[in-house]
C-alpha cells in the first residue's frame, strides 16, 4: 500500500509466505508490527493486515526491501538486499514520503551498504525524504518488547508530526 504525500512509508524486509498468500503485509499472527502500530499511537485503534489499505488515510504506506517471499528473511542474499535497496529508492524519490522506516536494522544495513547503522534516525536521506531503522517486529525478534518497540515506533511518530507543517494528528 503504498502512495505519494505521505508522512511516513514504512518498509518491511520481505514477504512471508503467508503474506505472499493473503496478499497482506505482516500477516503472521506472532509479527508484532499491527498491534506496536497501534501502541505507538500511529493508529487509533489496531488494525489487522486485512485492513493495510487503510493505512494512506493516516498518512502511511507500506511496501518492502525486497519482494521475494521466502519463511524466514535469512534465506535471502546481501545482493537481493542491494538490489531492494536500489529500487527502493526509485520507490522513494518518485513518492517522496517524509519519512522512510526501515523495519529491520539489519535489512538497512545490507540494502544500503550501512554497515554501523544502529535503531533511530539515519543521517542519510533519500532527496528529502530521511530514513528512520526500526526494530523488526518479527515474533523471531526477542530482543524487543511489544513495549520497547512501541517506543521507538512513537518517537518516529513524534518526528513526523513535528514535520508536519499542517500540525494534523492523524
Amino acid at each position: 500500500m503504498v502512495a505519494g504525500g505521505l508522512r511516513v512509508l514504512f518498509c518491511g524486509i520481505n514477504p512471508g509466505l503467508l503474506s505472499a498468500a493473503t496478499g497482506h503485509h505482516f500477516a503472521r499472527p506472532g509479527n508484532r508490527f499491527w498491534p506496536v502500530l497501534h501502541l505507538s499511537g500511529f493508529t487509533p485503534r489496531l488494525l489487522s493486515p486485512a485492513e493495510q489499505e487503510e493505512l494512506p488515510s493516516y498518512g502511511l504506506g507500506i511496501t518492502n526491501v525486497v519482494a521475494r517471499a521466502t519463511a524466514r528473511a535469512d534465506e535471502l542474499s546481501a545482493e537481493e538486499f542491494r538490489e531492494g535497496g536500489r529500487i527502493l529508492t526509485a520507490k522513494v524519490e518518485l513518492l517522496r514520503p517524509q519519512w522512510l522506516a526501515v523495519v529491520g536494522v539489519t535489512a538497512y544495513r545490507t540494502a544500503f551498504g550501512e554497515r554501523k547503522a544502529r535503531i533511530g534516525p539515519q543521517d542519510r536521506t533519500i532527496g528529502a525524504t530521511r530514513i528512520w531503522a526500526l526494530p523488526n517486529p518479527s515474533g523471531l525478534n526477542a530482543g524487543w518488547t511489544a513495549a520497547a518497540m512501541a517506543e521507538e515506533y512513537a518517537r518516529l511518530r513524534a518526528a513526523a508530526e513535528s514535520d508536519d507543517p499542517a500540525g494534523v494528528d492523524p
